[in-house]
């Protein structure tokens, strides 16, 4: 018997809620597992896999799930505030993503260590500069007036797709990230593959959310 069209909709909607909040419990899960992994101050390495962490898989899971009609823990603000939100958050994690990165630079030179000689310190660096180009371009959407010649529209989406890549950049940084000795000398067996399945969890549920609920909309307006 088929479903009516009222069904499916609170059906799709339960689904889209709960994938947001195993998303919300697995971003804080994982960065709050690193941690502990990493024990912060037990040396200065010890400081960019924890801010890192908080960096691409919290705060910026954070603030894109904030415009979620579904997921967002700010359903009660106003379009603008949420938006103000966003911005801060993902300030907030473009300063500890510098933070780590100055940080491993530095761990780098005292080991009189290569830099970028990993994939994982290319796409992490690739990352980062992704997030500020992603902050600046945010300047735009808050004060639209400092562009006037572009249509709000399109800035809108463009800065969601580029969002969304850069987002899956800094996701895949942590993958990579998890295959180093130093994470694969701690971490191992089975609790290692649950440890990779965070990002993949958190990126699926945010490129569902944002193309469905902004992409889509975008591509269907006249």
């Amino acid at each position: 018997m088929a479903l009516s069209v009222e069904t499916e909709s609170h059906i799709y909607r339960a689904l889209r809620t709960a994938s947001g909040a195993a998303a919300h419990l697995v971003a804080l899960g994982f960065t709050i597992f690193v941690a502990v992994l990493a024990r912060p101050g037990s040396s200065l390495f010890s400081w960019h896999p924890v801010l890192m962490s908080l960096a691409f898989s919290f705060l910026m899971t954070e603030a894109l799930l904030v415009f979620s009609p579904e997921s967002s823990l700010l359903r009660s603000l106003s379009r603008k505030g949420r938006a103000r939100c966003h911005w801060v958050l993902q300030l907030l994690a473009l300063l500890c993503a510098l933070l780590g990165l100055g940080l491993v630079i530095l761990h780098k030179e005292q080991l009189g260590k290569a830099h970028l000689a990993t994939w994982h310190g290319r796409a992490g660096l690739l990352a980062v500069l992704w997030a500020g180009l992603q902050c600046s371009g945010g300047v735009g959407l808050l004060y639209p007036k400092l562009l006037p010649r572009w249509p709000l529209a399109k800035l809108k989406l463009y800065h969601a797709t580029s969002g969304l890549v850069g987002y899956l950049l800094g996701s895949a940084s942590l993958l990579l990230g998890m295959c180093s000795l130093w994470f694969t000398a701690t971490v191992t067996g089975g609790v290692w593959y649950l440890a990779v399945l965070c990002p993949v969890i958190t990126s699926l549920v945010i490129m569902n959310q944002v193309s469905n609920a902004y992409l889509y909309r975008k591509r269907i307006q006249p």
